[in-house]
């Protein structure tokens, strides 16, 4: 199914390139957080395309936690990544929804 102008699409298991995007942005969220994340895997995903692509992305910090990213891929200045917000304490269950 295509994702829509605007909408957010399903949620997706995260791969290689959604991974690649959290680890640009990892000293961003450990700074906001307050945490040194040791195990940091993108597991699932879901995307936006507007003037460029907002990702939501569901990573496994370990143990029982998660946090959810909120990033912003311009589609210029060569697909720069910008962390637009983090939500801690989430499960493997929290549902994947803009916050």
């Amino acid at each position: 199914m295509a994702t829509m102008l605007g909408a957010y699409g399903p949620v997706r298991v995260a791969n290689k390139e959604t991974q690649e995007i959290c680890d640009q942005v990892k000293n961003q969220v450990e700074e906001i957080t307050g945490a040194n994340y040791l195990e940091y895997k993108a597991v699932e995903s879901r995307f936006q395309v507007v003037a460029g692509i907002n990702y939501l992305i569901k990573l496994h910090v370990g143990g029982d936690d998660y946090i959810h990213l909120e990033i912003f891929q311009e589609l210029r200045n060569g697909r720069k990544n910008l962390l637009t917000n983090v939500q801690d304490h989430q499960t493997k269950v929290s549902p994947l929804v803009p916050f």
